[in-house]
C-alpha cells in the first residue's frame, strides 16, 4: 500500500529524485524546500508521470525552526497523516578550522545538525501522536570518521545526525515508530556538481535508487550504494589515520 512521505530539501538533488522515485512506487508526497518555484515544477512533472499521486508542496527554510513545526503540522492536516519523514535538507559549505571561516562553518552546523534536530522533533511529535511512523535520516559517508580540511564541520554535523537517529531508535524501541539512517557515498547532485574527482561517484538516479531501496525495506542503517561504500566505510573506521586520509581525499 502507498504511504504518505514528507521530504525536506525536495527542490533539487537527492530530495527531488527521491520524490520522483517514491511517486513511481505509488506513494503520495509532502514536499518542502526554500525554492517553491522548483517544487511547483516538480509537482507538475510528477502529476504528468503519475496522475494518481497526490503531491502537496510548502515553502520551508529548516533554519527557521518554528516554521519546521508549522509546516509539518500543516502537511499532516492536509494529508490526514504522515507515514514517513525523510530528513534530507542540508548544505555542504565549509572552511578549514582556524582559518577565519567560523561564520561559514557555523551556518553548516546550524543547518545540517540543528535543522535536522528540529525536523526530528517535529516528525516525532506526529509519530508519537499517531503511534506509528518511519523516520529516515540522511547522513553521509563523511560521518564514518572525522574529515580534514573544508569537510570537517560538515562531517561532524552528519555524524551528529547519525547519532541522533540511533538515539531516537533506542528511545522508541518497541513502539510503532521505525528509524533508518542512510549514509550516501558520492552521488552526483547540485551540492557537489563542481567536484571533479570524487571517487566512485554515481549518477543521481542510481544513487537515489539505492537510497530508496534501503528506505523501502526500512533498514535500520545503510551505506549506499553498497558497493563500494560498505567496505570503504569499514576501512574508514579501522585504518590507521595516514591510510584513512588517503580514502578521505
Amino acid at each position: 500500500m502507498g504511504k504518505t512521505i514528507l521530504i525536506t530539501g525536495a527542490s533539487s538533488g537527492l530530495g527531488a529524485e527521491m520524490a520522483r522515485q517514491f511517486a513511481a512506487l505509488g506513494h503520495d508526497l509532502a514536499l518542502c524546500a526554500r525554492r517553491t518555484d522548483r517544487l511547483e515544477a516538480l509537482r507538475a512533472e510528477i502529476a504528468a508521470a503519475h496522475p494518481g499521486r497526490r503531491v502537496e508542496v510548502r515553502a520551508l527554510d529548516v533554519d527557521d525552526h518554528d516554521a519546521v513545526f508549522e509546516v509539518f503540522r500543516a502537511f499532516r492536516a492536509d494529508l490526514g497523516g504522515i507515514d514517513r519523514v525523510v530528513v534530507n535538507a542540508g548544505i555542504s559549505k565549509g572552511v578549514r578550522l582556524g582559518t577565519g571561516g567560523f561564520d561559514v562553518n557555523r551556518r553548516t552546523a546550524r543547518t545540517d545538525f540543528v535543522g535536522a534536530l528540529a525536523q526530528t522533533e517535529a516528525a516525532l511529535e506526529i509519530f508519537r501522536d499517531q503511534r506509528t511512523g518511519h523516520l529516515v535520516m540522511i547522513s553521509s559517508m563523511a560521518a564514518m570518521r572525522g574529515m580534514p580540511g573544508s569537510a570537517t564541520t560538515y562531517a561532524a554535523s552528519k555524524a551528529g545526525v547519525a547519532h541522533l537517529a540511533e538515539g531516537v531508535r533506542a528511545d522508541v524501541h518497541g513502539s510503532g515508530i521505525k528509524v533508518s539512517v542512510i549514509y550516501p557515498g558520492y552521488i552526483r547532485s547540485e551540492m557537489n556538481e563542481r567536484v571533479k574527482n570524487a571517487p566512485f561517484i554515481v549518477s543521481t538516479q542510481k544513487g537515489v535508487a539505492a537510497i530508496v531501496e534501503a528506505v523501502e525495506k526500512e533498514r535500520p542503517r545503510a551505506r549506499v550504494p553498497a558497493w563500494p561504500w560498505v567496505p570503504v566505510g569499514f576501512a574508514l573506521r579501522h585504518l590507521p589515520l595516514p591510510l584513512a586520509r588517503r580514502l578521505m581525499g
